[in-house]
């Protein structure tokens, strides 16, 4: 791993355009449409190739956030942003959402060293956010190993895209899919798997 990343003009467009690609694939082939949920999980810290809570940076959050959010908020997606481990990996949504899938709402905000950069880009970012302790997504990036599979539903599938880094932090996408139910004589829908 390359310590000491330094943060050009160049290295953070190519930051943007990673999440970006990344997140637009993640759309594709989740099969993703407007209502959906995506939670992302993203350490500043990793994508400059420091270890994740050491060396966190607004400016690199902020690069990546919009990469992400262009995409999803072009495709009527929402944004789960998973806080760090300081705010036991809560999660920043639009208020709507929390109203919609009739979340309790919690009282905090998160902080580049209390909830992570990411987390607090999408709450300065959001037109009213909110935090809540837990959602179910249909899909999630996780960015520098931050942990997002508890904020996913239950059947979680892994989905190889063309980039597996951000920056120099490891990048795991993964949608999620129906449970199948039944016994030997059940037939399954194709289209949902």
């Amino acid at each position: 791993m390359n310590k000491g990343i330094v943060k050009t003009e160049i290295f953070m467009e190519q930051i943007y355009k990673e999440a970006n690609q990344a997140t637009y694939e993640l759309v594709k082939e989740s099969k993703l449409t407007a209502g959906d949920i995506v939670v992302v999980g993203c350490s500043s810290s990793e994508i400059i190739g420091e270890t994740i809570g050491k060396a966190s940076g607004m400016d690199v959050a902020e690069v990546a956030f919009r990469g992400i959010y262009d995409v999803l908020k072009d495709n009527g997606i929402y944004l789960a942003a998973q806080c760090c481990e300081h705010l036991n990996r809560g999660i920043i949504i639009e208020k709507d959402l929390a109203r919609r899938e009739r979340l309790d709402i919690v009282n905090v905000l998160p902080q580049p060293k209390a909830g992570g950069s990411f987390a607090t880009t999408a709450y300065n970012a959001f037109i009213n956010p909110v935090a809540v302790e837990h959602i179910k997504a249909d899909a999630g990036m996780d960015i520098g190993d931050t942990l997002i599979g508890m904020h996913l539903k239950e059947v979680a599938v892994p989905l190889r895209i063309s980039i597996d880094k951000i920056g120099e932090a490891h990048l795991v996408c993964a949608r999620t899919r129906p449970k199948f139910i039944g016994g030997e004589r059940a037939k399954y829908d194709e289209c949902i798997m």
